[in-house]
């Protein structure tokens, strides 16, 4: 009796911990969101953020949906390089949010080209099936 309650403990903490299809969904969506932003695809951008996005950066900037496409196009920000660690996804209904830690390579005005070490905060939500950025921040 010891030995099945033994297995039983191990197989729901193993459950518990396991991913879901969904997370595993969303955090391709969240990869491949962030290799846009590498790539500079403004069309993958817009369509992968809300009309509504928040998009915060750990300086303290904050840009919309529309200086975010556009910084983009004019160079204003470049993306070299976006890896994410430690990903995190809590999901409620049609709303997750999404922590993880990301080392990248950018530059600000083509000037030099810095690398950051972040704790990230993303909140994404489900509209027709597909899920779009809502929500971002970034801290040191």
């Amino acid at each position: 009796m010891k030995f099945f309650f033994t297995i039983l403990f191990i197989s729901f903490s193993v459950v518990g911990l396991a991913q879901t299809a969904d997370d595993v969904k969303l955090i391709a969506v969240v990869k491949e969101f962030h290799q846009a932003l590498v790539k500079q695809n403004t069309v993958s951008i817009n369509q992968q953020t809300d009309k509504a996005v928040s998009y915060g950066h750990s300086n303290g900037w904050v840009q919309n949906k529309k200086d975010l496409i556009k910084d983009f196009e004019t160079g204003k920000i470049s993306y070299q390089s976006f890896k994410e660690d430690s990903i995190t996804v809590l999901m409620n209904e049609n709303m997750a949010n999404v922590r993880f830690i990301a080392d990248i390579t950018a530059s600000v005005n083509g000037t030099t080209v810095n690398n950051y070490h972040l704790k990230v905060l993303e909140v994404w939500v489900k509209k027709s099936k597909r899920w779009v950025l809502f929500a971002r921040q970034a801290v040191k």
